[in-house]
């Protein structure tokens, strides 16, 4: 559960899913269920995660930092499209034991060494081409 800060006065708890595939090693998903919303989806580096737990990271539609710089309590992580965003509070004891558990299936830094990253790597840049290429 994350709280969802509309405003300094106002909050909700919404459910998310944390999420991590070996086969995307260095992304980590968070997957929000709005009320009444189908759940979005937001995926970006497991190492920002990791930083972002311990001092103010991100410099695009991505960013996390501790509430309290003096304690690992919680962490806010704001998300934004344009000049619309979002933030989320979360305890840090969470994300740290599903860091852990990422940790564990890849350790940190070994990313490379699943044999069959580089082809999906090349997979992946091969079709944003094509789309980049059919609708440009």
């Amino acid at each position: 559960m994350m709280s969802f800060l509309v405003s300094e006065e106002l909050s909700f708890r919404i459910p998310v899913e944390l999420g991590y595939e070996t086969c995307d090693p260095y992304a980590v998903r968070l997957t929000f269920h709005l009320p009444g919303d189908a759940p979005v989806t937001w995926t970006f580096g497991r190492e920002l995660l990791i930083d972002g737990m311990g001092e103010a990271c991100g410099d695009g539609d991505v960013r996390i930092e501790p509430a309290d710089s003096d304690t690992v309590g919680d962490v806010l992580i704001r998300l934004q499209v344009g000049v619309d965003q979002a933030l989320f509070r979360c305890g840090a004891a969470p994300l740290i034991t599903f860091l852990d558990r990422t940790d564990k299936l890849v350790p940190l830094g070994q990313e490379r060494s699943l044999a069959d990253f580089d082809s999906h790597l090349d997979e992946a840049l091969d079709r944003i081409l094509a789309e980049e290429q059919s609708t440009g």
